[in-house]
């Protein structure tokens, strides 16, 4: 069927004056290239950024000429890892000296990350780093091999993004022109998912765009109720950490490959899975990302780190060096797509989803996830560190509950966390999500701040 949607969508975005086309002409120009080409151009966007921060960011200008980074109006890149991390308590404390005293961009408004972990912080954002976020959902269309216009499915969970009272006639026009249904999951009942079965069968989605979490509750209930739903030839699963276990369900039941998707409100897509699924592309176009350790180095291939990213975009706004509170393992060498676009083997979860033990170490939490699995009883569970040696365990229940199990998982966690570790169950009728729609399995209240 010809597809009339992809023709329009651009005409429409070149005749407003929008970047988005030029800036997917740029990425895909890039995506082949040879590494040495892509460092070069990923570091003279870089220093671009970094000389406007200097001189239009007051917080920045102190900053970066403290840490050598900008003398005398040159930018000495030797010297970036001296510049002092960005965390949420700066953006909270320093955000009028952050913002930008001069500007090109047409448009700036104020926004707030998602708050999955606690108070959201407020960031401002403008039309070109809007655009280039655009440009990178369009581009990672093309590397999954969709194309713009074709019908696609959105189970989405933000509050903000989804409830019924911010579906404005723009709103609505914009799905409709890019031929997509919006299903909200930030609550899904028996009924709701009824309802998003049938959507499935009736639309016949090319492609479904979801929270890990709402995709996975839905394939639960579709097996649960040997329901059948049309397969799409690509889940985009992001806001959340896909575990082994998730990620078999989904594939299993929905007959079709799940890809991970790595971003997050402040700065946008980080990484995703090409069509070959041997790691995740860091979109280096856009964000350049440090890996690093508890001692501020850059980890290994291979090695669990803290994600710090800066947006090469946002010159309203500049996020360098961010904190942003997740975790993710590098992978060495390249995806044999052909793309020299550096690789994560996988995204961990956020630093506040692992947990720590009173002698230091650190459980990450996917130990405890895969203490849940394979127990049919256990419809859906969320582990909370509230100190080193109490831990709280929310289960709501499918069937009656299986002491034998219990016991094993107290076992195994006492395994890890020490024999003086008391594990609290808890039965429930539901655990929410965040506002953001994120769910978490785990949750630590130990501070990790570093």
């Amino acid at each position: 069927m010809l597809n009339w949607r992809k023709p329009v969508i651009n005409t429409l975005l070149k005749v407003t004056g929008s970047t988005v086309p030029a800036k997917v002409d740029f990425i895909k120009s890039i995506e082949y290239l040879p590494r040495e080409q892509i460092e070069l151009i990923q570091k003279k966007n870089l220093k671009k950024l970094l000389l406007h921060a200097g001189k239009n960011c007051p917080y920045y200008t102190k900053v970066l000429s403290e840490s050598g980074v900008i003398q005398n109006d040159q930018v000495r890149l030797d010297n970036f890892n001296q510049i002092p991390f960005l965390t949420k308590d700066i953006i909270r404390k320093e955000f009028n000296n952050i913002v930008s005293k001069k500007t090109v961009a047409k448009k700036t408004w104020t926004d707030t990350s998602g708050g999955s972990t606690g108070v959201p912080v407020k960031l401002l954002k403008d039309n070109f780093f809007w655009d280039m976020g655009i440009a990178s959902h369009i581009f990672y269309n093309h590397m999954i091999g969709k194309k713009i216009g074709e019908k696609e499915i959105k189970l989405w969970g933000s509050e903000r993004d989804t409830l019924t009272g911010k579906e404005t006639l723009s709103f609505r026009l914009k799905n409709w022109l890019y031929n997509r249904k919006l299903l909200n999951s930030f609550r899904m009942t028996d009924s709701d998912m009824h309802k998003f079965v049938e959507a499935f069968n009736t639309i016949k989605p090319k492609s479904v765009w979801c929270y890990i979490e709402s995709i996975y509750e839905l394939a639960r209930f579709v097996k649960t109720n040997s329901l059948t739903a049309h397969p799409p030839e690509a889940i985009i699963a992001t806001a959340g950490t896909i575990t082994e276990p998730v990620k078999q369900l989904v594939e299993e039941v929905f007959q079709t490959k799940v890809y991970n998707q790595y971003g997050s409100r402040e700065v946008g897509c980080v990484a995703a899975e090409c069509v070959k699924q041997e790691g995740l592309h860091i979109f280096e176009f856009s964000q350049m990302l440090e890996v690093i350790d508890e001692n501020n180095q850059e980890v290994q291939p291979g090695v669990v780190g803290e994600n710090v990213i800066t947006t090469l975009y946002n010159h309203s706004f500049p996020l360098i060096r961010y904190r942003i509170g997740d975790t993710s393992i590098k992978k060495d060498g390249w995806c044999s797509c052909g793309r020299k676009l550096k690789l994560l083997k996988t995204v961990t979860g956020r630093v506040s989803d692992h947990f720590k033990s009173q002698d230091g170490a650190i459980i990450h939490g996917e130990y405890f996830t895969h203490l849940f699995y394979d127990r049919p009883w256990i419809k859906k569970f969320q582990v909370v560190q509230n100190d080193y040696n109490n831990i709280d365990v929310y289960i709501v229940q499918s069937d009656q509950k299986n002491d034998a199990d219990i016991k094993d998982i107290k076992d195994k966690i006492r395994h890890v966390l020490g024999n003086q570790c008391i594990t609290n169950f808890k039965f429930v009728n539901e655990i929410l999500a965040s506002d953001s729609g994120k769910y978490r399995y785990t949750i630590s209240k130990l501070s990790h701040e570093k």
